[in-house]
């Protein structure tokens, strides 16, 4: 009796594990909240990408709503999403982007190609900033406040529903 049940152990883990397994696999990624939300945005230092020696700080977000777009030459999804964050610039809405983990010629050239709806770049090459806001895939957008606080974070590519149905309430909100 005692063997049969030492039989059945491995059985009855497997099916643990593959509860386990299934049910992680069902988590959508794209739905998790900011663990920075309602937060002060993370102190940083960093090179602007135009300009390596200007030097920005998180203060440059405080005194007018923003959305801090993270995004980099190589993400093609970055690519798609970059009408929507010039139509969002042509609204009045501050945008603020950070090129993240890229060379600096190459997110140049991709401001270039595909237009710059920012008033600042903040150059990001390392992903130190990226990294201190949980970033982990661009793009990545983040509305912070007058005050320096995250108010809403998007995961993943800006679709043009998302600017009239969710981002542009969000930055009404918070203004």
């Amino acid at each position: 009796m005692n063997r049969r049940l030492l039989l059945l152990l491995p059985l009855v883990g497997f099916l643990v594990l593959g509860a386990f397994l299934y049910i992680g696999l069902s988590i959508n990624p794209f739905e998790r909240d900011s663990a920075l939300m309602a937060r002060e945005f993370p102190t940083f230092e960093l090179a602007t990408l135009k300009d390596p020696e200007r030097i920005v700080d998180e203060s440059l977000l405080g005194g007018e709503v923003t959305l801090v777009n993270i995004w980099a030459e190589w993400c093609p999804t970055c690519k798609q999403e970059m009408p929507q964050l010039l139509d969002l610039a042509e609204r009045g809405v501050r945008l603020v982007g950070v090129d993240y983990k890229d060379a600096r010629e190459k997110g140049r050239e991709f401001l270039a190609e595909f237009g710059s709806p920012f008033e600042v770049n903040i150059f990001d090459p390392e992903g130190t900033l990226g990294f201190d806001l949980g970033v982990y895939g661009v793009p990545e957008t983040f509305l912070v406040d007058r005050d320096g606080i995250i108010r809403y974070h998007h995961t993943g590519y800006i679709r043009p529903e998302d600017v009239r149905e969710t981002i542009l309430p969000e930055v009404e909100k918070w203004r």
